[in-house]
């Protein structure tokens, strides 16, 4: 059975505050496989710069920890699909920038939100996105990180909540860069998806595959919602203590093998709670 338990490949997003190895300490003191972090300040345009020295601790952290799967977030700042020329310029360099940083650390993941429409439509913000992407495809492939984009909750004038979006902006990029899809809980259950039951999931997941391609389903972050199916509100709530609910998660935990990320407010110590929850659930299938 502990042989099982770690081929289960569940963590949470930890703080770098420090260093980014700090980040792979945190996970491996709340029992998690994988973490999710950010490489730089996700509240500033200027990225931070990896020295020698810190990537040698990274390294080590790796090696001590035994983390894989470890997906990188961007900052909240970038907006591929703006239609401001100027803050588009500044959300591609900050993004390339990413990139570079997890091409440094072998990230496995860069985990990003496709972009709001802000001034302009729906359609030339994901066009705009397309075109931004497409436009790191040298970059790209000098490394070995996988771009996901992460479904929305429809938030404000964010795209990505509807699968159709999501959609789009992959097949019009995929065989020129490697990409794939981050399905948020909370995001899907927001935008009007409903998870909460069996029969629920399956509807969803029929739409998902008809828009995008169960194949590209690559990640999960866990959490459940603060408020209702279909509000269009990103609150993100404790596994279990939302309008979701447990039996979605433990679909997730028994149906899918892809690496999950907890991104739950309350923590380390709820997120130790969590992951040891969410491990009985994945036992259930075996």
């Amino acid at each position: 059975m502990q042989e099982q338990m770690k081929k289960i490949i569940l963590g949470a997003h930890t703080s770098a505050a420090g260093g980014a190895h700090k980040a792979l300490y945190e996970g491996k003191a709340i029992g998690a496989t994988t973490i999710q972090f950010f490489t730089s300040n996700q509240k500033r345009w200027k990225g931070r710069t990896i020295d020698k020295e810190e990537l040698l601790a990274w390294e080590k952290a790796l090696s001590e920890t035994g983390m894989t799967q470890i997906m990188s977030h961007d900052s909240y700042l970038i907006n591929l699909g703006s239609p401001d020329l100027e803050l588009l310029t500044k959300s591609k360099e900050a993004f390339r920038r990413e990139i570079e940083r997890c091409h440094l650390l072998n990230v496995s993941f860069l985990n990003f939100h496709p972009g709001a429409a802000t001034s302009g439509t729906i359609e030339e913000c994901l066009e705009t996105i397309v075109d931004s992407l497409l436009s790191m495809e040298n970059l790209v492939h000098q490394g070995k990180t996988k771009l996901l984009l992460e479904t929305t909750a429809g938030q404000g004038t964010s795209v990505g909540y509807c699968f159709e979006h999501i959609g789009m902006i992959l097949h019009e990029v995929k065989g020129h860069i490697p990409i794939g899809v981050c399905v948020d809980t909370c995001h899907i259950f927001a935008a009007g998806y409903d998870i909460r039951t069996k029969e629920a999931w399956r509807k969803t997941l029929k739409e998902f595959d008809r828009h995008i391609g169960l194949e590209h389903l690559n990640a999960f972050h866990l959490n459940d919602s603060v408020k209702d199916l279909g509000s269009r509100v990103d609150r993100h709530a404790d596994i279990g203590a939302g309008k979701i609910g447990l039996e979605c998660f433990r679909y997730i935990m028994t149906h899918f093998d892809q690496p999950k990320y907890l991104e739950t407010p309350n923590g380390p110590p709820r997120w130790k709670d969590e992951i040891t929850i969410l491990r009985k659930y994945a036992e259930e299938k075996n």
